[in-house]
């Protein structure tokens, strides 16, 4: 079983940023916005010519991907997976679809983000699949603020991707300071038990990947 993590946050909060320390040796990056990445370097870390990156939207390519990776042989360096972002994967399925009329193609959508992530759980042992997710946060009559991963479709809303996963990490820029949260105040936040004594630390995912290899 793969080690899973979510990354959640609003636009600029740091997501992708996040991830500039891991060793590009040792990852796979599948760019699900087309947007490159974002830090200086990044181009030289990861390309075409390296074989760890990939610009995919579709649903059955990353499960391609996936399954590439999971089986060893050529992608037996691999470590870590990082799938930026789930959110364009549905975006992307959407707007393709736009014109078709009825249920069926939201629940399509809500199948393929499952498989998704259903099919990362059951990788490698020794592989960690990163999910990064759009946050969003909802306010009820009371002034009551709850933040939580950003789906398309109330199917996904019902599935609540959070519960598939041990570790969801609430990426946020605060004081001029990029963040992870690592516990529930008033979002999905959360860790495993002890993982994480503070609730705020810095955003670094190699860090964060260190703390959970030792837990």
């Amino acid at each position: 079983m793969a080690r899973v993590i979510g990354i959640m946050g609003e636009s600029g909060s740091g997501k992708t940023t996040s991830m500039r320390n891991l060793d590009p040796n040792t990852t796979f990056y599948i760019d699900c916005d087309k947007k490159g990445l974002s830090w200086r370097g990044w181009r030289e870390q990861y390309n075409a010519e390296k074989g760890n990156y990939k610009k995919v939207d579709d649903q059955s390519l990353v499960l391609q991907i996936f399954k590439f990776i999971n089986s060893g042989s050529k992608y037996s360096h691999i470590k870590t997976v990082v799938v930026d972002t789930l959110n364009g994967i549905m975006v992307a399925d959407e707007m393709r679809r736009m014109k078709e009329k009825g249920y069926d193609k939201w629940q399509d959508l809500a199948a393929a983000v499952y498989d998704i992530i259903d099919t990362a759980l059951v990788m490698r042992d020794d592989l960690t699949v990163i999910f990064i997710v759009h946050s969003q946060t909802d306010r009820d009559d009371t002034g009551y603020t709850f933040t939580h991963m950003k789906t398309s479709g109330k199917k996904l809303d019902k599935i609540v991707i959070e519960s598939k996963l041990t570790t969801v990490l609430l990426a946020e820029c605060k004081d001029g300071e990029y963040v992870f949260h690592t516990h529930s105040d008033k979002s999905t936040a959360k860790t495993p038990m002890g993982a994480f004594e503070q609730d705020e630390i810095p955003n670094d995912i190699a860090e964060v990947l260190k703390v959970l290899e030792e837990y």
